[in-house]
């Protein structure tokens, strides 16, 4: 790897094995006994957004996302060969935060694991789940945009960025889990063999990215030089 990179690429792998160390805690802490509840849920993904955003921004540029690393690659923001290096640090970061909270619950580790595995609720359909995660997954690239990515955004760290991904799980998390994330999904699902639905959460993140991308990154800054 070209020595430029390592840094960069220690910095996705770890803030995104925050967000899928806690992501999947926080679920588990959603038991009936528990009670978190939706918004503690979605909280402890945006705030884990939300600070190591701020904490890798200034290292990698905090995408913790393929999709996010896609849009920004659609919207001419970074050269391929770094969006590779990323996409492999940030799926790497999540297998092994899923694999270790397997490893540290033992026998009922996968089973903790495969529950904070994104997955389509009941009767939801493969179409309606791609839709709503590219929707969803169009905001938060959105805003990395325009709160992160343009030279003019207001300095606000990740907290615009935190408070859209617990927006979106308190729109979709009951009805995909609003991964808005394939990392969020395949390192869970590789750790505890959970794959039901895989495929909603890499079309539909990487759609949404990629629109994104295409609006803000090749209209809307061009038009604000």
């Amino acid at each position: 790897m070209n020595q430029n990179l390592v840094k960069p690429c220690v910095a996705e792998f770890i803030g995104t094995f925050a967000l899928i160390f806690v992501g999947v805690l926080a679920i588990h802490n959603n038991a009936p006994a528990a009670g978190v509840g939706l918004l503690g849920v979605a909280l402890a993904h945006g705030l884990t957004i939300a600070v190591m955003v701020s904490a890798t921004g200034w290292i990698s540029g905090g995408h913790l996302n393929p999709a996010v690393t896609f849009g920004l690659l659609v919207g001419g923001q970074i050269e391929a060969k770094r969006a590779l290096s990323y996409w492999i640090a940030q799926l790497a970061g999540a297998v092994a935060a899923g694999l270790l909270i397997v490893r540290m619950y033992g026998d009922s580790g996968q089973q903790i694991v495969a529950a904070g595995t994104p997955d389509l609720s009941g009767g939801v359909s493969t179409m309606h789940g791609i839709v709503l995660e590219a929707v969803l997954t169009f905001f938060l690239v959105f805003v990395v945009y325009g709160t992160a990515v343009y030279a003019h955004a207001p300095k606000i760290g990740g907290l615009a960025i935190g408070l859209t991904v617990a927006l979106d799980i308190l729109a979709g998390g009951p009805i995909t889990g609003a991964a808005m994330n394939p990392a969020r999904t395949f390192g869970p699902a590789l750790a505890s063999s959970h794959w039901n639905n895989h495929i909603v959460y890499w079309i539909g993140p990487m759609l949404g990215g990629a629109l994104a991308g295409l609006i803000y990154g090749r209209f809307l800054i061009k038009e604000a030089k």
